[in-house]
């Protein structure tokens, strides 16, 4: 019996896995071969983006993995993001691309929240799709997503299962029925959005900025500057314990300090700008006043120091020296460089000049994080990293300062700053939307009322369960039934027996309000004798509503509802009042006036914030005017 494979528990990580099809039965040596050989094939061929990426926590990475359980050996790797996001989506995009370049290899990536593609794609999934049986049925073949349908009859398709397929099944069916399965356009384009914009998008989330950093950390950060993102959170996630170390600095001295450029991503600059940090007096980092031109280079700088200095504290400076490793020592390693080459990956520069040594020490470390990884009980820590960096990489602070006159400018971090309309064109592109609607002038006098009325009918009239209601998007396709008998009966429990003659056989329009408009009454598919029941049933309801009209025409709930008579006079400015036939005859209620007026009462008591009726319209689609008076006098619908 096939183990079922366990979803990412960890908490903000993601986990991928990449399966060979058509997965005949191989010798299981060979197949570890061939899976290897995609290891070093996908490494190179994306090692162009990946090696200058900073990532969050930890990066893209891939092992071999052998089979157990029914689940065939496979490649697999897990990437803990953290709190930035875009790690996330970066390693779905390399993963879409990886099945792209590589047709035999089909994809499933999930996270603890599960199947997080289906979360963003949310709104367009089929109704028969939900967390009970979406497990397996999700995958990346060919660059495109697929999703293994369950079968809408029985026997409606040989292949297909309602019950959630095993990973050999769900294989099987990939590599023989790849067209039936592609997920909806509309399903692929909300995944696709998300991730648009690679790999343009890597350099637009960084963020370059000048700090105050003691040399050695400017001299680690340019031979490795994915370390700042292990600065950083050491800073961020600090404990009163890690503070005890920088009262009096060990390691990175403040006298180094030196002005130099460091690139963050935008989240991890965020989380070191964020927070206020005073630092002890006997460190010796003073700040500047906060009118100094150089002010936030200097504290930018302080709080980094203070992360470096934190990893280094957390480790022995022996304890990095037996967990030394020859990168170039590996057996993958020859081929790996050669792919390198061939990829262009050194971009001509002269082998053995400055800018080619940079770039291959980044090769190299990237390669022994994720291609040749060591055991997590034999990985160095990057507070070891650091340290040993610091033994073998020679520097000149006096080289460093004359560097600062030729610093590249600062990126400008008025992103941090959000205002209201660029908060509302964020969430009109996450719902999908790619241009924000202009805003509405309050001059305008021609706003649609009647739109409003239309979509919350169109949202009553949908089905609603346990799991929640429907938001209006295709008309219902369930076609109408009407059981005679069950409606006699209903009504006869509720107001008690019919009496036995009916007044009339000829009705008005009128008598079929209480149903819906759009359902139509099949009476020739009923008995001779059922049409005329149906009728005096009606007639007799209309009997008792009438009944109870009159009753609450004159109490406050009666009172509290504006009618097609009131409005008429509102209309005519007339001041008279018609006093009818001793008011017996009533005047019916505007439902629409009545329902737009007291939406637009609760959208004006949001006070211009968001509230539940500026979410339930907009979640129909629907865009009031800004509230800019925030109580605006409702103004009356028209006909």
């Amino acid at each position: 019996m096939e183990e079922n494979m366990k979803l990412a528990t960890v908490e903000d990580t993601v986990e991928y896995r990449l399966f060979l099809i058509p997965d005949e039965p191989r010798d299981p040596e060979k197949h570890k071969e061939i899976l290897q050989k995609y290891i070093e094939r996908i490494m190179t061929q994306f090692a162009p983006m990946l090696v200058p990426y900073i990532w969050q926590n930890q990066p893209f990475n891939l092992k071999y993995k052998p089979g157990k359980g029914g689940v065939p050996a496979h490649l697999f790797g897990a990437t803990k993001f953290g709190d930035n996001i875009e790690d996330e989506w970066f390693i779905v995009y390399i993963v879409k691309q990886i099945t792209k370049e590589f047709p035999q290899l089909v994809a499933r990536i999930e996270d603890n929240d599960g199947e997080f593609l289906l979360i963003e794609a949310a709104d367009f999934l089929p109704k028969w799709l939900d967390p009970d049986n979406s497990a397996n049925r999700v995958f990346f073949y060919h660059g495109e997503l697929c999703i293994i349908p369950a079968p809408k009859k029985p026997g409606a398709a040989s292949w297909s299962s309602t019950t959630p397929p095993t990973i050999p099944q769900a294989l099987n069916i990939i590599s023989t029925h790849s067209q039936e399965i592609l997920a909806s356009e509309s399903v692929r384009a909300a995944v696709n959005r998300r991730i648009r914009g690679y790999p343009e998008k890597i350099q637009a989330s960084l963020h370059r900025a000048h700090c105050f950093l003691p040399a050695g950390i400017a001299a680690v950060l340019k031979q490795r500057p994915r370390l700042v993102a292990a600065g950083v959170q050491a800073f961020y996630l600090r404990d009163p314990i890690d503070l005890r170390s920088c009262r009096v600095f060990k390691t990175f001295l403040p006298e180094t300090r030196i002005m130099t450029s460091v690139a963050f991503t935008k989240c991890l600059y965020a989380q070191l700008m964020q927070q206020r940090f005073v630092p002890d007096r006997r460190s010796g980092y003073q700040l500047p006043p906060p009118s100094h031109p150089q002010y936030r280079a200097h504290e930018l700088g302080m709080k980094l120091a203070h992360g470096f200095e934190i990893l280094c504290s957390r480790c022995s400076p022996h304890s990095s020296d037996s967990k030394k490793s020859h990168v170039t020592a590996s057996p993958l390693w020859a081929g790996f460089l050669d792919s390198l080459k061939k990829n262009h990956y050194f971009k001509g520069l002269i082998e053995g000049s400055v800018q080619y040594q940079e770039r291959l020490e980044m090769a190299k470390n990237y390669f022994q994080l994720s291609v040749n990884r060591p055991e997590s009980s034999f990985a160095m820590s990057p507070g070891e990293e650091i340290l040993t960096l610091l033994q073998t990489l020679p520097f000149d602070i006096e080289e460093l300062k004359k560097e600062e006159a030729n610093l590249p400018p600062e990126d400008d971090d008025r992103w941090l700053d959000l205002s209201p309309d660029q908060l509302d064109q964020l969430l009109q592109e996450a719902a999908g939307k790619k241009e924000p609607e202009p805003p509405i002038s309050k001059k305008e006098e021609n706003y649609d009322l009647t739109q409003v009325s239309k979509s919350m009918k169109a949202f009553i009239s949908k089905v609603s369960t346990h799991k929640g209601a429907e938001l209006p998007r295709e008309p219902s396709e369930a076609p109408i039934t009407f059981d005679a008998d069950s409606f006699l009966n209903y009504f006869d429990k509720i107001l008690g027996p019919r009496p036995p003659e009916s007044d009339s056989d000829d009705l008005d329009e009128d008598d079929f309000e209480c149903l819906d408009s759009d359902e139509e009454l099949d009476f020739e598919t009923q008995e001779p004798g059922e049409e005329a029941s149906v009728k005096g049933a009606l007639n007799d309801l209309k009997s008792y509503m009438a009944q109870m009209d009159q009753e609450l025409a004159h109490t406050s709930i009666g009172k509290s509802f504006t009618t097609r008579k009131q409005m008429e006079s509102t209309r005519k400015n007339s001041d008279e009042e018609d006093n009818g036939a001793g008011g017996s005859v009533l005047t019916p209620v505007d439902v629409d006036l009545n329902l737009v007026s007291n939406i637009l009462e609760s959208y004006s008591s949001q006070a211009g914030l968001a509230g539940p009726a500026s979410n339930l319209l907009q979640s129909m689609g629907v865009r009031l005017p800004e509230d800019t008076d925030h109580r605006p006098e409702s103004e009356p619908m028209g006909d």
